[in-house]
Order: structure tokens, then C-alpha cells, then sequence
């Protein structure tokens, strides 16, 4: 019996695009208008009445609160003109600001095509290419995954709670083991794996049980799992490089052991390559490179190219299909998962990745940042404690602006003033860089990975020059007003 043939539409045709109607309500602002420009005073005005207040207020004291306009891809200018060297976007900018290859493709797509734009439970062209170019990358690094599954999320947040709940699926009810200054992200399973008081505090009892361990120790790793139970832990979920932990290495040989021993006893393992993957540490996957096979991966941060949210988990076929399997298919689903402009940005920025050899162009760019950062060190010992590298994940750890026993205020504090004076004084010489969330004193660098070598070299100079303005770091504290610094304090008291 053959299919019955395609109803026909009876419904009347849709309005035409902008006919007048009257409207439901009038909103107090208008796109038109933000078009126009908007002074900078009304923006901050909005966004300290509307928004997140006292972050847009630290911002504004410490003096990078932007907005921030676009000179290039890999250039901004604050709200003042001086020009700014983009090292921030938190390993989420791969390809710079608005990149023009890119902005290409979506103009090209939403001008040329008439897919609909969120393919939820039916096919997506757009999907379905992603898909399998996702796990092509990682069963060229890591054969085990040829026929592994990917699920789409918005965020690298939620492509950790999609993977604890792959892993709990197919070995329910165990302990999820992660390691100390690991940052996973702050929904509600990424935040239990994430040991910082700061953020847990106020939302215990956690999801559970979890147990942290210390990074980069097999022995304690083992240990922890031998007291456990083998049998009754889950997964563990690592980062191959700690970016938000201040861009630490494990010792050479800890992510293949860690591996070996939890295929050794059924142990799922999850890579979160959020920060570090699809190029930025030099590596398609930082994780395999360093010898690991993992059985679940998530990305998110550099797969939107900058222009839009996206996630993904990669799962082997069988964990994959004992959580969606047949009817229960829905038992994990996200609306806006899959959106076809996200999967068309992603696509592309793979594309661009790859056609361009950022992954090799990282791994370069990075030998010669580290070592002119340990240079710089070397020079200014008072200054900068360590400096860390991978690929074009990069992290100076600034010494104490003052010793927190002469100061009436906690420690951790201290060192988040120390972080932030130091962004400020990077600022002030031209670099945008990133605040750390897990680590102390300690400002990453994350530049495109397409950012031209003369820019490239004009950075590491401008941050050289932030060091010679001031050698010691108490020196910082002068870069800020009396005023400035009665305002921070009301703030953080």
C-alpha cells in the first residue's frame, strides 16, 4: 500500500513581511534604535538597573567594561579608542570578531536557503554534515569512535550534563570522580564537579555523589577508586589541560594511565575539551594527544566560531544508544540543540580550521608565546611567578600585590584583586586577556587562532611593556584612583 500523496495546503497565506498591525505592546527600545547608537551612559545605565549589577559595576571600576567595537577580527577599541589586541573571548573566539569568511556563510545561508530553523525531531541537512564531520576528526585521532554518536546542547555546561547523564545511563546509581581545580561549568551536575566554595556554597546539598581528587596524581586517582569501590564509580571526568585552573599540565603518561586503568575496570571516562579542543592547545583533541581514548567527549567554546552557542557530546555507539534508545529516544532533548544557523556556523568554522592549519599554526604560535612569556619571567621575577602554555592556551601567574597578612581581608580575596589589577594594567598597555575562575593571580591568554604573526608579536611586546610600567605588582595599585578604589571596596564588603 503506497503512502498517501502530499496534502495541500488550504490554509490563507501568511501576512506579507512588515504589513502593519497594531501592536501588543510599546517596548522601550526598539532595534532601530540600538542600530542608531546607543550612549554609553544609557548602556551601563540599562545594564546596572536590568542586569547583573555589581559585575557590570566591577567592570566599570576596574576600567574594562567596554562596550567593546570591532577594528578587526583580532582588534578592538574600547569606549576611550585606545586599540586593543583581542586575547580574550575565553578560548570561545577561534576565528576572531565577526571573521569575514564566516559572517560570508551566514549571509549566504539565511539569503539562499529556506530550511526551517529548529530541526528538532526531523531531518537537518545541516546537522547531519556536523554530525558526521564531528566524529570523523575524532575517529581519525582515536579509531574506537568510527561509529560514534553526537548529541547537539547550546553551552559547554550543558554538554557536561548531557555526558553524566550518558554515563550514569550506562553504568547507573556509581560516584562521578573529578579533580581539584577543575571547572566544568555551573548547571547543576557541571557545578558538583566543579570544587570551588565560591559557586558551590549557596546551592548544596549537590548532585551527587561525587569525589574530588588531585589533579595529575594516578596513585591518588587509583587509590580513591580502590576505597570506592570499582564497581560502583561511574565516570571521571577531567580536563586534559585545567584552563579555568590556571592552564596546568598533568605529568606526561597521568591521562594514558588514567585511561588503561578505568578501561581495566569498566570505568567510563569523560574528556571535557570545552577550552582545550578543536585546536586551541595545538590538538584536534588535547586528550588523545596526550594518550587518552575517552569514551564520552564534550565541546563547546570554539565550535560557534565565535558568532553563536553551541555544544556537543560525542559518545560511543553503545552508551549512546542505552540512553536514547527506540521509544525512550526523547529521554534527553534540548530545543534549541541542533538549531540549524548553530550547526551552520559550527560547520563552517570546523571548515576554516581545518582549511587554514590553525591546529598546526596553535601548536607554533604557542612554542614562541611560552617562551617569550618565560622570558619576560626571567626578567621580572618580582612580577610574574609562572608562566604556562598550551598551544594558544597561555597563563601568566602574577605574584601577590601585597601580603594578605597586612591587609584586614581575606586572602582569596587579595588574589582576585591581584587578577584583576593585572587584566586592568593589561588593558591600559592594550591586550584584552581572561580572569580565571578556578586559579589564583593568574591571567590566560586566549587569542584567535588565525591571528596574524605581526599581531601576534605586537602582543607579546605590549605585555613586555605592562611588565616594565611595573615591575613589582604593588606597583599595579596605583593604577587605579582613590575614588576607584572606595567604590571596589564598598562593593566587595
Amino acid at each position: 500500500m503506497s503512502d498517501p500523496p502530499p496534502a495541500r495546503s488550504t490554509a490563507a497565506p501568511a501576512a506579507p513581511v512588515g504589513e502593519p498591525r497594531e501592536p501588543d505592546a510599546v517596548l522601550p527600545v526598539r532595534s532601530d534604535d540600538v542600530f542608531a547608537g546607543v550612549a554609553r551612559e544609557r548602556t551601563y545605565a540599562r545594564e546596572t538597573t536590568f542586569g547583573n549589577r555589581d559585575l557590570m559595576e566591577l567592570v566599570e571600576i576596574l576600567g574594562f567594561a567596554g562596550p567593546f567595537r570591532v577594528r578587526s577580527p583580532w582588534e578592538l577599541e574600547d569606549e576611550t579608542g585606545r586599540h586593543l589586541i583581542h586575547a580574550g573571548g575565553y578560548a570561545a573566539v577561534p576565528l576572531g570578531e565577526a571573521y569575514p569568511p564566516l559572517v560570508a556563510t551566514v549571509q549566504r545561508y539565511l539569503s539562499q536557503t529556506s530550511d526551517i530553523g529548529l530541526p528538532q525531531s526531523s531531518l537537518s541537512d545541516w546537522r547531519a554534515a556536523l554530525e558526521e564531520n564531528l566524529v570523523a576528526l575524532l575517529a581519525a585521532e582515536a579509531p574506537s569512535h568510527a561509529r560514534s554518536r553526537v548529541f547537539f546542547s547550546n553551552s559547554g555546561a550543558e554538554a557536561i550534563e548531557a555526558a553524566v547523564k550518558f554515563a550514569r545511563a550506562s553504568r547507573p546509581g556509581g560516584t562521578l570522580i573529578a579533580f581539584e581545580r577543575a571547572y566544568h561549568g555551573k548547571t547543576a551536575a557541571a557545578l558538583a564537579l566543579t570544587p570551588n566554595d565560591e559557586y558551590q556554597a549557596l546551592f548544596r546539598p549537590l548532585f551527587g555523589p561525587v569525589r574530588i581528587v588531585p589533579y595529575g596524581d594516578l596513585d591518588a586517582f587509583q587509590a580513591a577508586v580502590r576505597e570506592i569501590g570499582p564497581a560502583r564509580v561511574t565516570a571521571v571526568v577531567v580536563e586534559p589541560v585545567q584552563g579555568e585552573g590556571g592552564v596546568v599540565r598533568p605529568p606526561e603518561g597521568f591521562l594514558r594511565g588514567l585511561g588503561e586503568f578505568c578501561r581495566a575496570h569498566g570505568i567510563l571516562v569523560i574528556a571535557d575539551e570545552i577550552q582545550t579542543g578543536l585546536g586551541r592547545t595545538g590538538h584536534w583533541f588535547a586528550s588523545v594527544a596526550d594518550g587518552l581514548d575517552p569514551d564520552v567527549v564534550t565541546l563547546a567554546k570554539g565550535l560557534g566560531g565565535g558568532l553563536v552557542p553551541v555544544g556537543a557530546t560525542i559518545a560511543r555507539e553503545p552508551i549512546y544508544r542505552t540512553m536514547l534508545p527506540g521509544l525512550e529516544s526523547k529521554r534527553h532533548s534540548n530545543t534549541f540543540g541542533g538549531g540549524t544557523l548553530a550547526m551552520v556556523v559550527a560547520l563552517r568554522s570546523l571548515e576554516l580550521i581545518a582549511e587554514e592549519g590553525l591546529v598546526a599554526k596553535a601548536r607554533r604560535d604557542g612554542e614562541v608565546g611560552l617562551s617569550r612569556l618565560r622570558a619576560l619571567a626571567a626578567r621580572y621575577p618580582d612580577l610574574i611567578a609562572d608562566v604556562r602554555g598550551a598551544g594558544m592556551l597561555l597563563a601568566l601567574q602574577i605574584r601577590p600585590v601585597a601580603p594578605s597578612r597586612l591587609l584586614p581581608v581575606d586572602k582569596e580575596l587579595v588574589d582576585q584583586a591581584g587578577a584583576a589589577l593585572a587584566l586592568r594594567a593589561l588593558h591600559l598597555h592594550g591586550v584584552i586577556g581572561c580572569y580565571s575562575n578556578n586559579a589564583q593571580r593568574i591571567v590566560r591568554l586566549t587569542p584567535p587562532l588565525n591571528q596574524p604573526e605581526p599581531l601576534r608579536d605586537e602582543m607579546f611586546g605590549r605585555i613586555e611593556a605592562m611588565a616594565r610600567a611595573y615591575p613589582q605588582p604593588w606597583r599595579m595599585l596605583g593604577t587605579m584612583s582613590p575614588a576607584r578604589w572606595v567604590r571596589l571596596a564598598r562593593l566587595a564588603l
